[in-house]
């Protein structure tokens, strides 16, 4: 979302986005709650059935007037921002990217406007009495956008190209339910471990074959006789069966993720483009859009998929990657967009005109955003270095000052409205005395042996100044002795940065966005120390591990509870990052477009979740 989300999404992990107004007194902005979920059996399915009706007009032309071309479809433009670092399924982390992919793609289940896990290309999945096997029926006659077949084979291969640790996909480990994930993992690295010896290296590799054997044996799609299926072409290869090393009560749900989405391995496999996600020809989806063109950090196109079993979309999208938000503004006003995020510098522009603050859509939100420290980068190895930059920041006058309202202070991981969230959290709040005293208690005793410090961002005007702002606040703390310099980097680049240990990163904002509502998918998926976002900036927390070891597999609704709580205290304990804020979805919106049914997990516009609902006017 980091989600979304991210920030990672839902998400999920996706550059945090932070933004600076001027001084001027915001306007109360009144956000929609949260209505919070809570997990506490074995996951319901909801099946819907949708059946449309098409009705057609016939009306007579008098001659000679000449028939007018048929209008063609409406276009819903979005600005979007940055380019993805990535469009492929397996690979993808950051709001933007996850933003790309399901619109030309879904999984064996999807969300809808509640949020809730319903069939997508599975119309029914049955389970075991203890959820550890589950088999997914897929509807028939499922195509592609290119009107090739697609059966459950091509989820079979997802699965394990998403847990195959070759991959090295930055959600590698959030399948690792499925029996023989971990050891394959695990032994892998193993065996490629420079570090390791030769004797260890031969004993992983035995390991991880079998690992991967048991992967294979737990994850098979398989024909109407009960055998596992020949090929992609088989046409009653609709059953997807999964085996699990534990009981797992949200593993439909994760059916529903990107992980899942069935990419071609014929295009992924091409022999010629590495960055094949990048050509429209090798995005070929089953989604309710499908990709038409894309031109890398300037557009990308996309029609409703005439081969999309469910809603279809009644316009064409369009992307536009403008990094700057006054330039995406601007466009905005000069009418060359439909949706653009709102930033807080254009707040107070937007309240004060008639037209455009009946056009402000701002509601709640599912991110978190934090200063991560890389923890194996001088200084913030030391843990009370951690905890006198986290108590050095001034939450609520960023919010107030920088993000004119758009946003609320936090010290959790898990925000308010989602399962988990811990209210009356005070560790390591803005206290100038409690920062210098932590510094003076660290090893390097005071301010002046501090390392230089460099806290990276993505470079934009706007973001030059959200950054400066902070730097100043630094040296407000600790006095002109600190060393903070500012790094801007492309902003492209600056994802790419985030997911690369070796980058030299010390400093930089970061987040997650939910990727589903259950506290599973913020602690476990991102801070259990097998995961690559913990591993991003080098945490470990051992009674991290153990609780949500524990929480992943218990099915008592309380007892897991607690457990997941246990955890999310000992990750405020250990200041890996600073907690920082929550977001709120923040857009203009043209008055034409029209059926917009918003979630707090939308990342890239207003409904993305479910955007069939949605109209484009005059």
């Amino acid at each position: 979302m980091d989600k979304r989300r991210l920030y990672v999404a839902s998400s999920a992990l996706a550059a945090a986005s932070m933004v600076l107004a001027s001084c001027a007194s915001p306007t109360p902005i009144t956000v929609e709650k949260v209505k919070e979920v809570v997990v506490t059996s074995a996951p319901q399915v909801v099946e819907k059935v949708v059946q449309q009706t098409v009705v057609v007009q016939q009306t007579a032309v008098p001659a000679p007037t000449a028939v007018p071309k048929p209008a063609g479809p409406k276009v819903l433009r979005v600005n979007t921002g940055a380019f993805p670092d990535t469009i492929d399924p397996q690979k993808s982390s950051f709001v933007n990217e996850i933003g790309h992919l399901k619109l030309f793609y879904e999984g064996l289940m999807k969300f809808d406007a509640a949020l809730a896990t319903v069939p997508g290309s599975a119309e029914k999945v049955d389970h075991n009495a203890d959820l550890t096997e589950y088999t997914f029926t897929l509807r028939k006659g499922l195509k592609y956008s290119d009107g090739t077949p697609l059966n459950a084979k091509r989820f079979e291969y997802s699965l394990i190209r998403n847990i195959n640790p070759k991959t090295a996909g930055e959600y590698g480990t959030v399948t690792n339910d499925l029996s023989g994930a971990g050891d394959w993992q695990d032994n892998y690295a193993i065996a490629n471990d420079d570090k390791a010896t030769a004797a260890d290296k031969t004993k992983a590799e035995a390991a991880a074959k079998k690992g991967e054997e048991l992967v294979r044996a737990s994850a098979q799609a398989l024909g109407a006789d009960g055998k596992p299926c020949k090929d992609y072409a088989q046409e009653d290869c609709l059953t997807f069966k999964t085996k699990l090393s534990h009981p797992t009560p949200y593993w439909p749900t994760l059916m529903a993720l990107w992980v899942m989405f069935p990419a071609k391995e014929e295009n992924i496999e091409n022999g010629k483009y590495t960055d094949w996600y990048n050509y429209a020809k090798f995005q070929v989806g089953n989604g309710p859009f499908a990709m038409s063109s894309l031109e890398p950090f300037v557009k990308g196109k996309f029609a409703p998929n005439p081969n999309y079993y469910g809603d279809k979309p009644a316009y064409n999208m369009e992307y536009s990657y403008i990094t700057d938000s006054a330039v995406a503004f601007q466009a905005y006003k000069n009418n060359e967009f439909d949706v653009v995020p709102l930033a807080a510098e254009d707040l107070a522009t937007v309240q004060a005109d008639p037209a455009l603050s009946k056009e402000a859509n701002i509601y709640a939100g599912s991110c978190t955003t934090a200063l991560q420290f890389r923890q194996f980068a001088k200084p913030f190895d030391d843990p009370k270095v951690r905890q006198a930059f986290s108590m050095a920041l001034d939450r609520e006058r960023w919010v107030k000052d920088v993000q004119k309202g758009l946003g609320a202070p936090t010290l959790t991981w898990i925000p308010p409205g989602y399962p988990g969230y811990k209210q009356g959290e005070t560790r390591w709040g803005f206290n100038k005395d409690n920062a210098l005293k932590a510094i003076s208690e660290s090893t390097y005793k005071d301010v002046k042996s501090l390392p230089p410090i460099v806290l990276t961002f993505s470079d934009t005007p706007r973001n030059r100044t959200r950054n400066e702002w902070l730097g100043q606040r630094f040296k407000e703390v600790f006095g002109a002795d600190i060393k903070v310099d500012l790094k801007p980097v492309e902003p492209t680049a600056y994802t790419a940065l985030q997911k690369d240990k070796k980058s030299g990163l010390q400093m930089f904002l970061g987040g997650w966005c939910a990727d589903y509502p259950d506290p599973q998918n913020w602690l476990s998926v991102y801070w259990q120390s097998k995961t690559t976002f913990a591993d991003r900036v080098g945490y470990k927390g051992d009674k991290l591990d153990k609780a949500v070891a524990a929480a992943d597999v218990e099915a008592d609704p309380k007892k897991r509870a607690d457990l997941y709580q246990a955890a999310q205290d000992a990750l405020i304990d250990d200041v890996p990052v600073a907690m920082f804020w929550n977001n709120v979805n923040s857009f203009l919106v043209k008055p034409s477009v029209k059926g917009v049914k918003t979630t707090p997990q939308d990342g890239m516009f207003p409904g993305d979740v479910v955007p069939a609902t949605i109209t484009i006017g005059p």
